[in-house]
């Protein structure tokens, strides 16, 4: 069941009860523009239409629920539950059955998510060959070109290092 009321100001407003649960939808429309948020409330099953009155302050909302009445207050753009509010020779607003809402899929339960498995352990790095460079990390070093020598890096800072080096001149990480 879906219900709409015309605010006045260009703003109307779309009450929808799915399993429980009513979603307000606020619609504002000018010249070039639409606007539109929504909010749902666990408020149980409707028993009656529901009702809008004009305030000094905005418009009520009041549901008929198989719990109680729920009220809601709309001040501007705003949706918020609200106390019963005294409504003497306060004006009623009509509301009419519609189709549906717009932009607003039917409420469906949310399935839980299944839980988080563990990461697989990193493998560790092979050695790389790109061209003529080559490279590897244990220990780190790059070997560019058809040179039998390889520059040497300290794993920990970066810092090249002599092959008889057994920690880093720089940062002091163990080499070997």
């Amino acid at each position: 069941m879906v219900y709409w009321c015309d605010l006045g100001n260009n703003q109307s407003v779309y009450l929808n009860e799915q399993a429980g649960q009513t979603i307000v939808t606020l619609q504002s429309a000018s010249p070039g523009q639409q606007q539109q948020s929504s909010s749902s409330f666990q408020t149980g099953a409707w028993t009656a239409p529901p009702q809008a009155f004009q305030t000094s302050t905005g418009v009520v909302l009041q549901l008929h629920t198989v719990q109680n009445d729920v009220w809601f207050q709309i001040q501007g753009n705003g949706i918020h539950l609200s106390q019963p509010p005294l409504l003497l020779n306060t004006p009623s607003l009509p509301m009419q059955q519609v189709e549906s809402a717009p932009g607003i899929a039917p409420f469906l339960p949310m399935q839980p998510m299944q839980p988080m498995q563990p990461m697989q352990p990193m493998q560790p790095m092979q050695p790389m060959q790109m061209g003529n460079m080559s490279m590897s990390l244990q220990p780190m070093e790059m070997r560019m070109g058809s040179s039998t020598s390889a520059a040497q890096f300290c794993r920990q800072c970066g810092a090249s290092v002599q092959p008889a080096d057994r920690f880093c001149t720089k940062c002091g990480t163990q080499l070997q």
